[in-house]
């Protein structure tokens, strides 16, 4: 039984170090990755000009195209990762074209009466509004169309950089929370070898 538990604690305190040996490479990748990306960007500002690239080009209304699943495993370990929603831009746009090519037809028929052409031509301008004021899916769902069409390689290089870092950053939250299982274990493990310990001797004696 002893010898199982010393078995139990060294493979825990094995995994323990893999864990930090990991998260030590993701997080110094992670600063590089900072590092690069925000170069990029100065690169960018210096080509492009200061006032070309900053906050003033973002758009009035933004969307997230990227979205943080949790989910909790058996041990008790979070588990994060990222969901991007850029492949559905497409499929988005074809249902709003469908919506507004159906609007159009029903909005053609009419009846030739005169007490109800103006109410027709009234709502016909309603649906018209409507159809403008209500929200639209962006036409340009990528960030760096804010900044212009052709925009230089440095800022396309820093939105690279930067989406990594969005990955990276949700596997080193799991992996930080699978560090903190580990050592909680461990700390169990320890604490149930010493009292088997302290209990074996007073056996002995009796």
């Amino acid at each position: 039984m002893r010898v199982d538990q010393q078995l139990r604690l060294d493979e825990q305190l094995l995994l323990f170090m893999d864990q930090l040996e990991a998260l030590e490479e993701k997080r110094h990748k992670l600063n590089s990755l900072i590092e690069e990306g925000w170069f990029s960007i100065a690169k960018a500002r210096y080509s492009m000009g200061n006032k070309q690239v900053s906050a003033l080009q973002y758009a009035s209304e933004m969307e997230p195209l990227v979205y943080v699943e949790t989910s909790v495993l058996e041990g008790g370990t979070a588990e994060f990762k990222c969901e991007r929603k850029e492949n559905k831009t497409e499929e988005l746009k074809n249902n709003t074209i469908e919506d507004i090519g159906a609007k159009e037809t029903g909005l053609r028929r009419r009846i030739n009466t005169t007490q109800k052409g103006v109410k027709e031509e009234e709502q016909e301008t309603d649906a018209q509004v409507k159809t403008k004021a209500e929200p639209s899916t962006p036409e340009h769902r990528d960030p760096l169309k804010w900044f212009g069409i052709l925009v230089p390689q440095n800022l396309k290089q820093a939105q690279s950089a930067f989406k990594e870092v969005i990955t990276l950053s949700a596997e080193i939250a799991s992996l930080q929370s699978a560090i903190l299982a580990t050592r909680k274990e461990m700390q169990a493990q320890m604490e149930k070898q010493e009292k088997t310990e302290k209990t074996q001797p007073e056996i002995k004696k009796e």
